[in-house]
């Protein structure tokens, strides 16, 4: 009976043991299975998001073609998911609207410079267009550096709530250094500079003209080369030979300048909604990452052979003649630059945040960045007057 009791015991054990194996067995298959469906119900279920993106300039400008390269490879990257579709300044909204088009979901992106939206948080022309490379030796390579290695993009981040915007924002192209301008006659010293009504930037880059004298007048790209035709500026700066030249400024001006501190630093963006964004799978919104940051080479690498044939092009066929800056223009723009930060860094708290933020980077990095630029002019002047 004993060893009944205990073989039945034993036997009672096992079956328990093995129940609760084949129970645990069972879960994990069940867990399995649902993962499974949930992912393939995630690849099935995947919806095409279409993201209308309205620039604030036209569509021949160079900006747009590396705008729609974006576009390419975003799609490239989700397997078509994510559509960017590229529209026309003006095309929902005005040149204006664009940025609360943009946060009030009207269109679900936009395409502009930081600096356009100064009026919104001073703060946006340290991102955009920092006047004089900030002040601090900065040029556009050095700022691309700042910007992913030395905190730039998390306050970049952190902007669009201090302006009040629904946004998220990627840093595209940058554009700099961009050109002095173009004039009817040459220019030796700055006060054959201040007979002319030269068209600028918006924002603080223009500020800093009018605060040297200069007369200043802010329009946009696309009104520039009617308003030289009809002799309501004399003088003009958009940004470099290429998209100058397409813009045909040629046809009226012929006197260049290449030398300018107004935009040594300049970078086109995108903004999108930020529910729009929040809606994209992880995977999708990190495909847009990394095709943002390769932009990011894709634009430098473009400018530079783009406005190499258009600069060749402009003085060989076009009778544009360049010239060299006057000496007197950097120290009176330096000058009036430095006003302005100092002014800004004490009224605004975050100003001053992203200020000392790229100050301890250019503290670092600006002086052997400057030293090896050096030797990168030498070489190449070395082979222009060869």
């Amino acid at each position: 009976m004993f060893k009944y009791y205990k073989t039945a015991n034993v036997l009672s054990a096992l079956l328990l043991i093995l129940e609760k194996k084949m129970i645990k067995s069972i879960k994990i298959l069940v867990g399995s299975a649902c993962v499974l469906t949930l992912l393939l119900g995630g690849v099935v279920q995947a919806k095409k998001v279409t993201i209308r993106v309205q620039s604030v300039i036209p569509s021949k400008a160079d900006e747009v073609v590396m705008l729609k390269q974006f576009g390419s490879n975003v799609s490239a990257l989700t397997n078509g998911e994510v559509e960017i579709k590229v529209l026309p300044a003006g095309a929902v909204v005005g040149v204006k609207e664009t940025l609360e088009a943009v946060d009030k979901g009207l269109i679900e992106g936009g395409f502009a410079w930081t600096h356009y939206w100064s009026g919104y948080h001073p703060a946006a022309m340290l991102f955009g267009s920092p006047t004089a490379g900030a002040g601090l030796g900065i040029d556009n390579i050095a700022w691309i550096s700042w910007y992913m290695y030395g905190g730039g993009q998390q306050l970049y981040d952190e902007l669009w709530g201090k302006m009040g915007m629904n946004i998220k924002g990627l840093m595209l192209q940058p554009v700099g250094p961009e050109a002095l301008g173009w004039f009817k006659e040459p220019i030796n010293s700055m006060a054959d500079f201040r007979k002319y009504r030269f068209r600028t930037p918006p924002g603080i880059p223009g500020q800093s003209y009018k605060d040297i004298g200069v007369a200043a007048v802010a329009m946009g790209g696309g009104d520039i080369l009617p308003a030289l035709e009809k002799g309501v500026i004399d003088a003009a700066e958009w940004c470099c030979p290429k998209p100058d030249s397409v813009f045909g400024f040629q046809k009226v001006l012929k006197h260049y300048y290449l030398q300018g501190l107004h935009q040594v630093v300049v970078n086109a963006d995108m903004y999108i909604n930020g529910d729009v964004w929040k809606s994209l799978t992880p995977a999708q919104q990190r495909a847009m990452k990394i095709a943002a940051d390769a932009s990011l080479i894709q634009s430098l690498a473009y400018r530079i052979y783009e406005n190499g044939k258009a600069l060749k092009d402009l003085t060989e066929n076009h009778g544009v003649i360049l010239h060299d800056t006057p000496a007197d223009y950097f120290t009176e723009y330096m000058a009036a630059t430095a006003k302005l930060y100092a002014k800004l860094n004490k009224e605004n708290k975050f100003f001053a945040k992203v200020y000392n933020s790229m100050k301890n980077f250019a503290d670092l990095a600006v002086p052997f960045w400057s030293g090896a630029q050096m030797t990168n002019a030498n070489l190449g002047m070395a082979y222009v007057n060869k």
